[in-house]
């Protein structure tokens, strides 16, 4: 009987549906404060990010640099990039921080300063290793590539979610948009937050940004439509905002930025082009990268609202089979011992 139990309620453990991740894991929000520029699927790119880099897919293109600056310190040990493909095209200079690759290294690294590490699932050519460590061949060591692919899929999917969510939030303040100026006077409400809403067409009418953040610790510009440009120069007082606003583009499957960008991107389904500097961390989907990421990443500490617990999917015509099974074969005990003839015992 325990036995049959324990068979049923494997059946319905068998349906709930979630995905935990690994606790060394980074999520969300926090991913903003440990990565410049996260690209979830291909970066092509022919310049340089001054942080810490990630990206989903494969690294191609010419020659480019990773972690040029000295980012903030990270607590888990994150490398300067980190690439769950291949690594591909011109060479890629690394000037600190190593790297972890999943597949192939075809285009060499050039390691600069101090000692680094470069660990690769597949092969790694046209690479000084001198006084660096460089650990080939690691595909099929336990846990390589399952720990880069969690990392990848747990960001695509707290990425998209947060995106969504900030989305959601009701704005408190409104840009004032006269001529070609847009003039953000930021308005902290009592948990130092600050929200704008605009649309893709709003960008297009004025071609300057004055941006105050009047000590908010987060501004979010939520901004709505599928194709959009950031082509607006930002006056001289709207200088380091990445740590404190996040541009949130939910909606955009296409982003073009020709203009110096002040302030982290969030765009995450998004399929983007740079043709100048962006200050601040950077979420795209794909990226084609013919501009600089400059440090500034999101250092603020709003925490977005917990999600709702998952509701229960329909269970798979297999998980049915194996309740069915589980629930049959415990009838079918309870109907055997119904039947069973009563046992008379004589008295002495």
């Amino acid at each position: 009987m325990k036995r049959l139990l324990a068979v049923t309620a494997i059946a319905l453990g068998s349906i709930v549906p979630g995905q935990a991740f690994a606790a060394d894991t980074i999520v969300g929000i926090d991913a903003l404060h440990e990565w410049n520029l996260i690209v979830l699927g291909d970066l092509t790119s022919s310049s340089e990010v001054e942080g810490r880099t990630f990206v989903g897919g494969d690294l191609k293109g010419n020659s480019s640099n990773y972690q040029t600056r000295t980012p903030p310190p990270s607590s888990r040990a994150t490398p300067g990039l980190t690439v769950v493909g291949n690594v591909t095209g011109g060479t890629k200079n690394l000037n600190g921080g190593g790297a972890t690759v999943g597949g192939n290294v075809t285009s060499g690294f050039n390691l600069n300063g101090g000692p680094q590490t470069v660990n690769a699932g597949g092969a790694v050519a046209n690479t000084n290793v001198n006084q660096n460590i460089v650990n080939s061949g690691l595909a099929s060591t336990p846990g390589f590539l399952d720990s880069l692919r969690a990392q990848r899929d747990a960001l695509v999917q707290s990425l998209t979610e947060l995106s969504t969510s900030l989305s959601s939030l009701a704005s408190n303040a409104v840009a004032n948009i006269t001529g070609s100026r847009a003039t953000f006077d930021a308005q902290p409400d009592a948990n130092g937050l600050t929200v704008y809403s605009l649309t893709a067409n709003d960008l297009s009418t004025f071609g300057e940004i004055d941006f105050s953040r009047n000590g908010a610790d987060t501004v979010i510009v939520n901004v709505s439509g599928s194709s959009i440009g950031l082509h607006d120069n930002f006056l001289g007082n709207s200088d380091n905002l990445g740590a404190n606003v996040i541009w949130n583009f939910a909606e955009a499957s296409d982003l073009q930025l020709s203009t110096a960008w002040r302030g982290s991107i969030l765009a995450p389904n998004a399929n983007g082009t740079i043709g100048n500097y962006i200050q601040g961390s950077a979420v795209f989907g794909n990226l084609t990268q013919n501009g600089e990421l400059h440090l500034g990443t999101y250092t603020g500490n709003y925490t977005p609202p917990t999600s709702p617990p998952p509701v229960a999917a329909v269970p798979e015509p297999s998980s049915w089979a194996m309740m069915l099974l589980g629930f049959g074969a415990l009838g079918s005990v309870i109907r055997r011992r119904r039947a069973a003839p009563r046992r008379r015992f004589a008295i002495a």
